[in-house]
């Protein structure tokens, strides 16, 4: 792996590629060599693609949704334009030169309805369109130089003002030239041809040459808006021969000439995208003297163009390129806000995003895409530790970033990335302090004491493609120490305690945040259960160096101030699942409560033991499992973590922690243990309790056995009818907390739920190891959920538990009672899918395990459409997670995997679905979903015998391409016959009839092609041709049989007539003289007896093959002849 090359500070901007069109492409068909996008615009909500077929796609970019096709009869869309003010609006140009414009009433949902159809440029090509920017007008440019507006006569109108337009089509001027580029601002029209640039004020009816100079091509102009706040004059750029433009005012004047050739000798910036490496050369190359066809207005202070080479953007007021980078073959583009949509020569569509770079390493972060965020850090590293990046992109987020690489691949990328973390994070303490003072508007700082300080956000904080800096305040480490030694003046009265007291106050405080919802998901941030209740106070520790011993104290005091009031809330972060003790603040003792405080750490000690059990239990397990003897055994692995569990049990007892209250827990039991504790349960448990008061008859002490027996059932059921623990009771160390969740999650993973309860008097209680195992795994998920590895937990689930949905229901239960402390949890709450998935997309981290449970709150709001829109979620939420969500309505999931292979494209979807196919089971299991969903009633595919009805392969089934994928993949001979009596056995022909090719069985599709009656199936290159004498044989025999049956009166597309040709003698009989010639044909034909029902027709076709084989054997004895000459002329 090559070295990253460093890019000079100065570009603090990319063009990065975060999601791709071509799925969507695939399933507009639009990938075609036969169909392609022509023309390409884009608004707020809308993104519209022409076709060179006469269709308008109008894709909702919220969620790229599919909403309306509009098809013109009217030739190939060659222009299309969006209103920007009203998107119910669009207007279409097509290559007759036709204007129509559409109306979508979206807003009664009603269907589109042309509203306007203009024949004033009929015969020309329309090269612009631009809607009026205040009213509903469409003005129109053309190849000749000629420029019309249409006004729309509707209801929306009559707020508009009234402009010099009278009519519906209204010519305004004709120009010297073609019309190259419109655009619209402030009741003034911009006009650009290959000559010069006009302006136009629509209401006046005056027009203005700009500029004396004349020039020769395709240059675009377009306006600046200014700021309204400032009072800034709008602005027009107009493109000039050599890399120029000119700056003109409102009214038509020339400002100045800006000269941005010499600018752009400088190299090409990588564009961020998968489809290619990030290369960047050095080598400055010489000055580019370019033509500018179009000028766009982009984000606030950009004005984009390209040519054939690549897109440049400028900051025309500056004279600064802030980039260009190498793209080929563009033809059109469109943009809106930050975001560009290109449209390549050969119909693709690139979608890309302006965005600065610490942007951009932050969605990629988000993304999961490590690799990319990687190679962009190091490639602009300089522009991210000179800007504000480093505020944003902390020292954390890097080393995370650094551990999810591959040593063995990116062993260069990672050192490189080591040195950036070096320069973010110097050896000097001094400097490490006086950044991590200085706080990210959407991070946390790090003190020198390792204390992390979450820092708020600001409201209303700059979007993706803001190119605006952003102004933080801050304080110098002096102001610091000044302002914290004041507020110690004013709070001395109340720290009037011992040095015990203190170091109280520091790890007990109350925890304060000062968040934003923007900052609810960080992946990077790490709970500390010793957090300061202000920055002050972090800061003083840091000064005392007392946060090493704190932690130490923790451990040991953590349980003496809990109270009734004390909650326990989970905070999740990334894969990791810790826990927050909201404590009410501690007062300091009195002098005299000295000695009551010295008695209550004097009884400490027996917890303190029970959690060294734990430890030297957990220890002992731990090492035992290194042992090759015991992981590789079974039977006496759960020996041992049976063992283990048993002292989990003793040690998270309820009873132990009854100061722990658990998000109104233990007050009363859930209804999903209601459900669980059936009555199999409570017949196991009375039939327990018989046994032993049998048993004890006759015996006082053995009642009082049985009672204290009695009680102990009753109290190991306790603790079962607990709601979720979501965090952990008390404080955990880190490493026992790593080997605790190690050993819970392998119990669930080989169904080591429960440990032996014995009773008082030592007997085994089997109470509850003979509840069922998914009762057991639902109560096992309950009482240690804040313990599992919740992703392996959940593969584990779906693997065990595949036919127990309630075990999978109830870790759902707790993945959400997890994310209810999340303010985007409870956000999602209100508004529609789109805006609930944007709002998932930006705040959950991909490889978050809560996200599943937000996929399910979609799920039970919206339905199959929401399954159909996590295919954007793959592979973090993958399609068993699906599978057991919808568990209660197959036919969704169905919806959701046909939408998930279709998002891939075609020549890569079978691959894609056999990756998918985990395990190997699954393919007959959607094979047969597949079937038995979306298809036609069997009675219309199969007569009373099993066999084919005629023409019955060409009905429509909901899912045929999907089964037709599942059908063609690579399997074992077993798994293709169950296939092929799936198939059959549904009556899904055409891929029964595949299955038979590929098993051999050609004597049973023959049959069954006979039963369908459709020749088409034995014609073509893919067609079911009779390969031996016996097979022509077999099929004649068939087709005579079938000709003596009565025929059916319709066929599944109607009448005979309107389907394809029918299978009859005759009909094979050409065929068989076409593969065999007509002579061996007419000799097989004789000895079927077929002959007397062939018609004149057979014996012209056969005559004119005779013919058309003695032209063929004499052309081939030609060309063999002059060969032989030639070769025999080389030889001499």
């Amino acid at each position: 792996m090559t070295f990253v090359p460093v890019i000079p500070e100065s570009y603090s901007h990319v063009l990065a590629e975060f999601e791709s069109v071509d799925p969507l492409l695939s399933a507009l068909r639009l990938d075609s060599s036969r169909l392609k996008c022509t023309s390409i615009a884009v608004s707020r909500k809308w993104l519209a693609l022409g076709t060179s077929g006469g269709g308008l796609n109008l894709i909702q970019k919220e969620g790229w949704k599919h909403r309306l096709f509009l098809s013109h009869k009217e030739g190939a869309i060659s222009q299309v334009a969006c209103c920007l003010h009203d998107d119910d609006y669009v207007a279409v140009a097509t290559s007759q030169g036709l204007v129509v414009v559409w109306e979508l009433n979206q807003e009664r949902r009603g269907k589109p309805e042309r509203i306007c159809v203009s024949s004033e440029h009929k015969g020309r090509k329309v090269t612009a369109l631009c809607w009026d920017t205040a009213i509903l007008r469409v003005f129109v440019g053309d190849h000749l130089g000629k420029v019309s507006a249409v006004k729309l006569n509707t209801s929306k109108q009559a707020k508009a003002a009234a402009t010099f337009v009278m009519f519906p089509v209204q010519t305004i001027t004709t120009v010297d030239s073609c019309v190259v580029q419109l655009d619209y601002l402030d009741g003034r029209l911009l006009i650009s041809s290959l000559t010069r640039s006009f302006l136009c004020d629509t209401e006046r009816e005056k027009f203005w040459k700009i500029g004396n100079k004349e020039r020769d091509g395709e240059y675009g102009a377009c306006f600046f808006p200014g700021r309204c706040s400032a009072g800034q004059q709008p602005l027009i750029y107009c493109a000039r021969p050599g890399s120029r433009m000119w700056e003109v005012n409102f009214d038509g004047e020339v400002l100045s000439t800006h000269q941005f050739k010499k600018l752009l000798s400088s190299p090409p910036l990588p564009v961020i995208t998968l489809r290619s490496e990030l290369q960047y050369d050095h080598t400055v190359g010489s000055s580019q003297s370019l033509s500018f066809p179009k000028l766009l207005h982009l984000s606030e202070h950009c004005v984009l163009t390209w040519t054939e080479r690549g897109i440049y953007i400028f900051i025309p007021q500056n004279v600064q390129v802030l980039l260009w980078s190498e793209i080929k073959d563009i033809q059109d583009v469109a943009v809106c806000k930050n975001e560009l949509f290109c449209l390549h020569q050969n119909g693709k569509i690139s979608h890309l995003s302006l965005v600065s770079v610490e942007r951009c390493v932050e969605r990629l972060l988000r993304r999961g895409l490590w690799t990319l965020a990687a190679h962009t850090l190091c490639l602009f590293q300089n522009s991210v530790i000179a800007s504000r990046g480093r505020k944003s992109l902390t020292v954390d987020k890097l080393e995370h970033l650094k551990s999810q690489l591959d040593l063995t691949t990116s062993s260069d990328l990672i050192s490189q990335l080591e040195e950036l973390i070096l320069k973010f994070e110097p050896l000097d303490s001094a400097c490490s302090s006086r950044r991590s003072s200085i706080s990210s508007h959407e991070s946390f700082s790090i003190l020198d004491s390792g204390i992390y300080r979450i820092i708020s956000s600001r409201r209303g904080s700059q979007s993706d493609g803001d190119s605006c800096s952003l102004h933080s305040q801050t304080l110098s480490e002096d102001e610091r120490l000044k302002e914290f030694t004041s507020h110690l003046e004013d709070d001395q009265p109340d720290q009037c305690c011992s040095s015990h007291g203190n170091e109280d106050s520091v790890s007990h405080g109350p925890v304060t945040f000062e968040t934003d919802k923007s900052e609810t998901f960080l992946p990077f941030g790490i709970p500390l259960s010793f957090r300061s209740p202000s920055p002050l106070v972090s800061l003083q520790a840091v000064k005392d160096s007392v946060s090493s011993f704190v932690r130490k104290t923790t451990e040991k005091i953590g349980t003496l101030h809990t109270s009734p009031d004390l909650k326990v809330r989970a905070e999740p972060r990334g894969d990791e699942q810790s826990c927050e003790e909201d404590v009410n603040p501690v007062t300091c003792p009195k002098e005299e409560d000295t000695e009551v405080k010295k008695e209550v750490i004097t009884s400490q000690p027996p917890k303190e033991d029970k959690f060294q059990e734990l430890k030297m239990a957990t220890t002992e397990a731990m090492t035992k499992l290194q042992d090759p003897l015991v992981l590789f055994e079974p039977k006496s692995l759960r020996m041992i973590l049976q063992e283990w569990l048993s002292q989990l049990d003793k040690t998270f007892a309820v009873k132990d922690f009854s100061g722990v209250s658990d998000a109104g827990t233990a007050s009363r039991p859930s209804n999903q243990d209601e459900l669980l504790l059936d009555e199999s349960k409570k017949e196991i448990l009375d039939e327990h309790n018989e046994k032993e008061k049998r048993s004890s008859l006759g015996n006082e002490e053995t009642v009082d056995q049985a009672a204290c027996e009695s009680e102990s059932v009753n109290s190991v059921r306790e603790p079962l009818d607990d709601l979720f623990r979501v965090c952990s009771p008390c404080h955990l160390a880190n490493g026992l907390q790593k080997d605790l969740a190690e050993l819970t999650t392998l119990c669930l993973e080989l169904n080591v739920l429960n440990s032996e309860v014995k009773s008082t008097n030592g007997h085994v209680d089997h109470t509850l190891q003979q509840c069922s195992p998914e009762i057991l795994a639902c109560q096992f998920l309950k009482k240690y959920f804040f313990l599992l590895d919740l992703k392996r937990a959940k593969e584990s689930i779906k693997l065990s538990y595949s036919n127990s949905p309630c075990v999978w229901d109830t870790f759902i239960e707790g993945l959400k009672e997890m994310a209810s402390s999340n303010p985007t949890y409870m956000e999602m709450e209100e508004g529609d899918l789109p805006t609930r998935l944007k709002l998932v997309d930006d705040s959950v981290p991909f490889d978050s395990p809560l996200l599943i449970a937000y996929a399910t709150q979609l799920y039970e709001k919206f339905g199959e459409s929401a399954l159909r829109s996590l295919i954007k979620f793959y592979p973090a939420i993958s399609p068993s997670d699906v599978m057991q969500l919808c568990h209660l309505h197959p036919a969704r999931f169905l919806a959701y995997l046909d939408s998930l292979v279709k998002s891939r494209p075609e020549d890569q979807r079978p691959s894609f679905l056999e990756s998918l196919l985990q395990p190997e089971s699954l393919r007959l299991d959607w094979l047969l979903l597949a079937v038995s969903h979306s298809a036609p009633p069997s009675t219309t595919t199969m007569d009373d015998e099993g066999n084919p009805r005629p023409h019955s392969h060409l009905f429509s089934w909901g899912y045929s391409q999907l089964i037709l994928h599942l059908i063609k993949l690579p399997a074992d001979f077993t798994t293709k016959e169950k296939m092929t009596d799936i198939c059959r056995s549904h009556g899904f022909w055409p891929g029964y009839l595949t299955l038979c090719l590929e098993l051999e069985r050609r004597r049973e599709a023959l049959t069954n092609i006979v039963y369908l009656d459709d020749m088409t199936l034995m014609e073509g290159d893919s067609g079911w041709i009779p390969g031996t004498v016996e097979e022509w044989k077999l099929l004649l025999h068939l087709v005579q049989n079938q000709s003596t049956k009565p025929a059916p009166l319709t066929s599944p597309n109607g009448n005979f007539s309107d389907g394809p040709s029918p299978i009859n003698v005759e009909n094979v009989a050409l065929l068989l003289a076409k593969a065999m010639g007509p002579d061996r044909a007419w000799s097989l034909l004789q000895e079927c007896g077929l002959t007397p029902e062939l018609s004149e027709r057979f014996t012209r076709t056969c005559d004119i093959l005779r013919i058309a084989e003695k032209r063929q054997r004499a052309l081939i004895q030609s060309m063999l002849e002059k060969c032989d000459r030639f070769l025999w002329s080389q030889q001499a």
